[in-house]
């Protein structure tokens, strides 16, 4: 049988004009501590954000998105915060700050394969719901 591991994860967020509070779900980082798992997944649903704000810059949206994967696979493109140890970089990228990148309060969950477990995460609260589900 296979053992359950703690993880915590939050929900990373595009809050295109900061003052509005509005925002769009667009990827989920996860961390398990005592498997060292940090792992982030991004998926932005570029239609929506230009709903929220049609002269958003896309690009650099990406931009940072991707730099949020590079510094949990601590990827030299991750700059210094990527070479930091891992639970330092999940508190770095989970730190509360006012940009157009957010995330979300870290939440905790149980699971044996935490890839799996952010998949199911990323899946529930990020991509589109499908009609039926």
């Amino acid at each position: 049988m296979l053992a359950h591991e703690v993880y915590d994860y939050a929900i990373v967020r595009v809050v295109p004009r900061v003052e509005r509070e509005e925002f769009v779900n667009a990827g989920v980082i996860l961390s398990c501590q005592r498997t060292g798992h940090l792992q982030a997944a991004v998926a932005l649903d570029e239609k929506r954000l230009l709903a929220l704000d049609p002269n958003v810059d896309l690009e650099a949206v990406h931009r940072h998105l991707g730099s949020i994967v590079a510094i949990c696979e601590g990827r030299a493109d991750g700059g210094p915060i990527a070479q930091l140890p891992m639970r330092a970089r999940y508190h770095w990228l989970t730190a509360k700050r006012s940009s157009i990148i957010q995330t979300s309060p870290s939440h905790m969950g149980m699971c044996t394969h935490p890839g799996e477990a952010l998949s199911r995460i990323l899946q529930r609260v990020v991509l589109p719901i499908q009609a039926g589900s």
